[in-house]
């Protein structure tokens, strides 16, 4: 079964489904900081708490990340080798460009993950953040995330993301139901919705933040700039 298009889809949708939680979860734990600086800074501290935990669940997401998108690549190259009858062309000529856009938008989050990865937990592309602490000691992921999104093309890069996230989720949240044979002409109205609103929910939770700081709503402690 698993080796069949539809155990490769169900794949597909269950490591999607794994890594929706985690970027919900990654989206909730980041919004705090609207809350403020300790709030955000107790919140990474948590998480860093436990490292064979916290580098089991990077893993677990590495893992997911790869099998979904290589699967996702092996579907979108099987619809584009399929040669159908006439009367189903419209239909399949559709099912394939939605599975190469999906795996573009796929492939530009994958890139901007690795950067993101780079820019806030590596610090490679900005290193001396690694020297900024709070008033109690703690590395400073308050101060890290503002001064990053004070940089506009930053902010642009991670807005422009999201939005492409928002597409992938909005097509990919909708296939889970059409994998699993739940979409219906009665039902698909409802899916469709429902993916588009959980896609939004994500979008405009995680655009919040870079375009807060860039309005001036979230600041350094202290009120500096």
């Amino acid at each position: 079964m698993w080796r069949s298009s539809i155990g490769i889809k169900l794949i597909v949708a269950v490591t999607g489904g794994v890594l929706l939680l985690f970027v919900i979860g990654h989206m909730v734990g980041n919004l705090q900081i609207f809350i403020g600086q300790d709030a955000l800074n107790t919140y990474a501290e948590k998480l860093r708490a436990i490292p064979a935990l916290l580098y089991a669940v990077r893993l677990g997401m590495l893992v997911c990340a790869v099998v979904h998108i290589a699967l996702t690549i092996y579907l979108a190259l099987q619809n584009s080798q399929a040669r159908p009858i006439a009367y189903e062309r419209k239909e399949v000529i559709k099912a394939t460009l939605s599975s190469r856009t999906t795996v573009l938008s796929g492939l530009v989050i994958l890139a901007f993950v690795l950067y993101h990865l780079m820019h806030f937990t590596w610090r490679v592309t900005n290193p001396e953040y690694a020297m900024l602490t709070d008033s109690l000691g703690r590395f400073d992921v308050y101060s890290m995330v503002v001064l990053s999104f004070q940089n506009v093309f930053v902010s642009a890069a991670y807005v422009i993301a999201m939005l492409l996230l928002g597409y992938h989720l909005s097509h990919g949240i909708a296939s889970v139901f059409q994998t699993i044979g739940w979409n219906t002409p009665r039902t698909r109205p409802f899916f469709e919705k429902l993916a588009l609103t959980v896609a939004t929910i994500i979008v405009v939770g995680n655009i919040s933040i870079p375009v807060s700081i860039l309005l001036g709503l979230v600041k350094l402690p202290g009120g500096g700039m």
